[in-house]
């Protein structure tokens, strides 16, 4: 039986460094892990782009940067502008290509679903579907504060950890892997 939580807190909460915890600990434990995880790119103390990480392959790819520092090529079909953010159009299909094969796993990470997917429809929509679906043991999607209740509505959440709180976010995945295992 699958199981699916949602880890939320405002921006620089540690929510992806929370799930490199849990993802750290499930490979220790030899649970398959698989699914999508979004670091900041940070330049000069500034959050300048959003890399994607597969899990299963370790293979990264810059999915977003800045629209302040991006070197404006002219062609607008290759980006999905978003508020400040660039998306790379063929990134978030090779993040869609990934998610359709990352279940059945032990260990399913989704970092992050945001207005584009829940929203929108659009991003990571294959994230959702398999998310819905539960192919998987446990389930950690990431989701700002201000998306919970809309994710609430289209996903089986069973918890929503906010990492806004006094634990740090390894800690607060310590206890949550606890929990898992």
């Amino acid at each position: 039986m699958s199981h699916l939580i949602a880890l939320t807190g405002p921006r620089g909460a540690g929510k992806t460094t929370a799930c490199q915890t849990l993802i750290a600990q499930a490979r220790a434990a030899n649970w398959a892990v698989a699914g999508l995880l979004s670091p900041a790119v940070v330049t000069d103390g500034l959050k300048t782009g959003i890399m994607a990480e597969d899990l299963q392959s370790g293979e990264t790819r810059l999915l977003a940067q800045s629209a302040v520092n991006a070197s404006e090529s002219g062609d607008d079909a290759a980006y999905l502008r978003f508020g400040r953010w660039l998306f790379d159009r063929a990134v978030l299909d090779w993040g869609n290509a990934v998610l359709a094969t990352a279940v059945p796993c032990d260990l399913l990470i989704v970092d992050e679903l945001g207005p584009l997917e829940l929203l929108h429809g659009s991003g990571w929509v294959n994230g959702l579907a398999w998310l819905r679906l539960g192919n998987y043991r446990q389930g950690v999607v990431v989701i700002r504060p201000e998306l919970v209740a809309a994710a609430q509505k289209t996903l089986p959440i069973a918890q929503v950890i906010d990492l806004a709180g006094t634990m740090s976010p390894i800690q607060q995945a310590q206890v949550l892997w606890q929990g898992m295992g």
